[in-house]
């Protein structure tokens, strides 16, 4: 197993920002493919501390720097106000930025403006399928995830079980995201539980012990930090009225299974959640690099309990995903697909499972296995 992996993410032209979760691969990324950057990690104390008290240092120290140079500036979150130099840098000195960073929420919080368009914003995801290559291994994923520092690890439990205190202690301790930690160590094993259902506020609040208000501020701080992604419900016209409360979904299996305290064999119940949500992280780690979609939601009509996991939009076009973890096809399967019909703006129903083979119903839907779909997105054929 190699201790590195091609990532599907190219340098762009331009200065970018690069977001993604503790762990992810970002920085050994850029030390890799701009090995002759300046490079800047705010993780150094004594450099943040200077950059801190002074933050006109970092325009001196670059201010040589031939034009086109790129400068990596790793963990920027910690230093927001170092965007007003970054951005001078940019605009006297024509130098170009990659800005890595595990969240955009202290920026935010700032009043930056991510430097008005001047650099692009990029995502890192876990290793997807393309990216491991002959080393995808859907029940290995589904068990311990993809972050690369796990899955290059002899001891992956070990090392998942130690994320969780490294997200507390250096994402929300030492950046104060939150005033009240205790209640956020309560309130993330409870967020864990719900990962692939609708958010139910209520319910979280109630377990963890905390405020609704709370509930949503936490919600927050999880979606700002990568870990977790609100699927919002399909909103367009439809014959039917839309649920509208989103789905939560972890980013990666094997952090959301850390994080509820469960690193055991993988149980029938939580196959199924965990397996939409490598479906959903495989879609949006590909829209990085392609066009797969302009929009992406869930489709749900009204007091039924029938949906369609995931319903994507491009143009006028829609493409329609269903999950399921079932190794055997039966029509059931289908039923969410079936419900939503052969409609004119949809140009593919497909049913993603784990079984092996592949085929289209006699009613136009096309079943795939995991590893077919993934490798229908790589190759930019999911769409028809």
């Amino acid at each position: 197993m190699p201790s590195t992996y091609r990532r599907l993410l190219d340098v762009p032209a331009q200065s970018f920002f690069l977001f993604g979760m503790r762990g992810v691969g970002k920085s050994t990324w850029a030390r890799a493919a701009l090995p002759d950057a300046v490079y800047l990690d705010l993780l150094d104390e004594r450099l943040h501390l200077d950059l801190l008290a002074d933050p006109g240092l970092f325009y001196q120290s670059v201010a040589e720097r031939p034009p086109g140079t790129w400068v990596v500036v790793d963990e920027v979150q910690r230093l927001p106000a170092l965007l007003n130099e970054i951005h001078r840098c940019i605009a006297t000195l024509r130098l170009r930025f990659a800005l890595l960073g595990s969240s955009a929420r202290k920026l935010k919080a700032a009043g930056t403006n991510l430097l008005a368009g001047r650099a692009l914003r990029k995502s890192m995801f876990p290793l997807t399928a393309a990216e491991l290559g002959a080393d995808f291994d859907l029940d290995r994923v589904l068990r311990h995830g993809s972050i690369p520092l796990v899955w290059t690890s002899d001891a992956p439990d070990e090392v998942l079980g130690a994320y969780a205190q490294l997200y507390l202690r250096e994402e929300i301790r030492a950046e104060a995201l939150v005033r009240n930690l205790p209640g956020f160590v309560r309130f993330l094993p409870v967020a864990a539980l719900f990962n692939g259902q609708v958010i139910n506020v209520a319910g979280i609040a109630r377990d963890a012990g905390v405020a609704r208000t709370t509930v949503q501020g936490y919600l927050d701080i999880l979606e700002d930090t990568l870990l977790v992604y609100r699927l919002p419900a399909y909103e367009a016209r439809a014959r039917v009225r839309e649920r509208r409360l989103p789905k939560l979904y972890w980013v990666d299996p094997g952090v959301v299974r850390a994080t509820k305290r469960h690193l055991g064999a993988l149980s029938a119940e939580e196959r199924g959640p965990l397996f939409e949500s490598w479906v959903l992280t495989t879609l949006r780690a590909h829209a990085e690099t392609q066009e797969h979609f302009e929009e992406i939601g869930y489709w749900s009509p009204h007091q039924t309990r029938t949906e369609v996991d995931f319903l994507l939009r491009r143009g006028r076009e829609r493409l329609a995903i269903e999950v399921k973890a079932a190794s055997r096809y039966h029509t059931g399967l289908l039923a969410g697909l079936r419900a939503l019909g052969a409609r004119p703006d949809v140009a593919r129903r497909l049913l993603v499972y784990t079984g092996p083979r592949s085929f289209r119903s006699e009613d136009g839907i096309d079943v795939w296995p995991a590893q077919r779909f993934a490798s229908a997105v790589a190759s930019g054929e999911l769409w028809p």
